[in-house]
């Protein structure tokens, strides 16, 4: 019983949605016609107003709002064209030559820096690589006690020899950082932009 109430609920749902799409599908066409004719009469009529863009002057500018200007930009009359003068040229190219010439001097400076990054990078990896081979070598070393015990004197050595290998490695890691830190602070007094300093 639950089933065929169910089922008869579903098509009736089904029968008004259905006939409601129906309804607004003969609907549509005519409103469309309606909308077409009324814009050919708008576009024939001569009488009407077309909107006139809002003309700024000294009289009405905001004083205490920003003007923006969006949209296409106003034609220009060719009487209106200013001649061009060979000085404002001459004076363009060695603008441009400046700017590209700041730029590949960015560049050396922003190449420089990104080689430096790779020397501290390499160096990092030698301490890391040196450091777990400590642990590991010390790590089997003191497992083993009768190891310990007859091979002692050869494990200081080989313990200090670590040691030093580790404190030059960092100290290598650390003047390569302090050199980056150099090289920074020389690109910025350059006055490289400090996005192509990080």
């Amino acid at each position: 019983m639950k089933r065929i109430t169910y089922i008869g609920f579903v098509f009736a749902v089904s029968t008004v949605l259905l006939a409601s799409l129906a309804a607004a599908q003969s609907s549509s066409p005519a409103q469309d016609q309606a909308l077409g004719d009324y814009a050919r009469k708008i576009r024939k009529d001569p009488g009407t107003p077309k909107p006139r863009p809002k003309v700024f002057d000294n009289d009405n500018l905001p004083k205490d709002d920003k003007l923006s200007i969006v949209g296409a930009q106003a034609p220009v009359e060719a009487n209106a064209v200013a001649p061009v003068d060979d000085k404002d040229a001459n004076a363009a190219k060695p603008a441009e030559d400046d700017q590209a010439k700041k730029q590949a001097g960015w560049k050396t400076w922003q190449d420089k820096m990104t080689s430096q990054k790779d020397q501290i990078d390499l160096a990092n990896r030698e301490l890391d690589v040196l450091q777990r081979e400590y642990q590991i070598r010390a790590a089997a070393m003191y497992a083993d006690a009768g190891n310990r015990m007859r091979n002692s004197g050869a494990w200081d050595k080989e313990d200090a020899d670590y040691k030093q290998k580790i404190a030059d490695k960092q100290k290598a890691v650390d003047d390569a950082k302090q050199k980056l830190a150099d090289m920074q602070e020389d690109a910025r007094k350059s006055g490289v932009p400090s996005a192509m300093i990080d």
